[in-house]
């Protein structure tokens, strides 16, 4: 049984996303289904970024990227990614993450996105600024 201390680095994780600190410590833990992230889009460099926005998939409750044109449950956005998490080598692993569900947005800060749609979807929780 290997015992040793295990660090790993990001490169930069950019959250200048959050528009103010409220809420960081209300983070929620999830999983991410890696197959439904597009690697070029969502982790170019490895790791998956955070403030990418987030919709929990129906089947198994795990979550995938915002997409309003999805039918899987991702078609509604329910948060961000808070911090960066480790892109696994292949799309069949799923990693844990923290899910941002309330609090301030710097929307112009985000890695991708959100249309109209998604920020009615969370209008109740979340602002964006």
């Amino acid at each position: 049984m290997e015992l040793s201390i295990k660090t790993q680095t990001f490169g930069n994780d950019d959250q200048s996303w959050l528009g103010s600190e409220h809420g960081t410590q209300a983070t929620e833990t999830i999983v991410l289904d890696t197959s439904t992230f597009t690697p070029g889009t969502h982790y170019p460099e490895g790791f998956f970024k955070s403030g990418i926005p987030l919709g929990q998939i129906t089947a198994g409750g795990k979550y995938g990227p915002y997409s309003a044109g999805a039918s899987d449950g991702r078609e509604t956005l329910v948060g961000f990614l808070y911090a960066a998490v480790a892109a696994p080598a292949v799309n069949t692993v799923d990693p844990a993450g923290a899910l941002f569900t309330h609090g301030k947005v710097r929307e112009s800060r985000l890695p991708v996105g959100v249309d109209a749609a998604g920020k009615t979807d969370v209008a109740g929780s979340i602002r964006f600024v």
